[in-house]
């Protein structure tokens, strides 16, 4: 039965750690450009940094030099603004509206503001964070092979998310492949590991996701343009969990390829058995 031990929990504690995984998955990430945030797609996302709307590779540049200081300095969304906004004001990208070229009457981006840079920097963070816990559990998944979805139960909670809270799935299962946080945008979902004694003291069950993954066609714009997109059906609700437009990946799994090294042998060999059927 789901457990509501640490029902409050927040990401905002882990913006203060400097979690070596997490900053390596950050740097890892080369660079992609696009006007709209469609055009840089799910786990395209793990393995470039992407601002949409700014087109211009210095600024871009910039934006990931901040989001790295903070990452490796444990820094606030302040302190990001702080050391990024009079950047991009030297160069005529903050505030609202699109960059023009002058000369050729061409768009260059859109300009960054406050409610602009906040999205980016919790996004970035909570990826890159959860990214960096994943290799860490999946590194003890032989100790610990039951891992809880948390959400944070509060009244900025998405329902979907909520129904999730205490759902126990192993490790290997499908469902993390696709659904481990982050779900959307400033989700605030974690993973919780638990070993096969945490589950017989607690009595806790494990659940299966054998049969209940589907696709579906999600809208991703106000033009009724979809694509399609990973779906969990929820035998206990019968409801299908979607993550937002854009996310149902795993970062820390499409991002780079593990050190198998690290890792249990029967784990090791399905990963490299996954890839090949790729």
């Amino acid at each position: 039965m789901p457990t509501s031990e640490a029902s409050a929990v927040d990401l905002s504690y882990a913006i203060g750690l400097p979690p070596e995984e997490a900053i390596a998955y950050f740097e890892s990430k080369g660079y992609a450009i696009g006007f709209k945030w469609q055009e840089v797609w799910a786990e395209a996302h793990a393995r470039s940094f992407t601002v949409a709307g700014v087109l211009k590779l210095d600024v871009l540049t910039d934006v990931r030099e901040a989001l790295l200081q903070a990452l490796q300095h444990g820094e606030t969304l302040a302190d990001f603004q702080k050391r990024l906004q009079p950047v991009l004001e030297a160069k005529g990208w903050w505030g609202r509206g699109q960059i023009i070229d002058q000369a050729t009457g061409e768009i260059q981006g859109k300009r960054l503001n406050p409610r602009r840079l906040e999205t980016i920097f919790r996004t970035n963070m909570q990826s890159s964070y959860m990214a960096g816990r994943f290799q860490e559990q999946l590194a003890n998944a032989e100790a610990r092979p039951y891992w809880e979805y948390v959400a944070v139960l509060d009244n900025r909670t998405r329902p979907l998310h909520r129904s999730l809270h205490g759902r126990i799935f192993r490790y290997d299962d499908p469902f993390w492949r696709r659904f481990y946080p982050p779900n959307g945008w400033n989700c605030r979902c974690r993973v919780r590991t638990r070993s096969a004694r945490d589950m017989e003291r607690l009595d806790l069950d494990a659940s299966s996701s054998e049969g209940r993954m589907e696709t579906v066609e999600q809208p991703i714009d106000r033009k009724g343009n979809t694509r399609p997109a990973p779906a969990f059906r929820d035998p206990a609700t019968g409801k299908l969990f979607v993550a937002d437009a854009g996310f149902g990946y795993n970062p820390g799994q499409a991002a780079y390829q593990p050190d198998l090294s690290r890792y249990p042998p029967a784990l090791a060999k399905q990963y490299l058995q996954e890839q090949s059927a790729r």
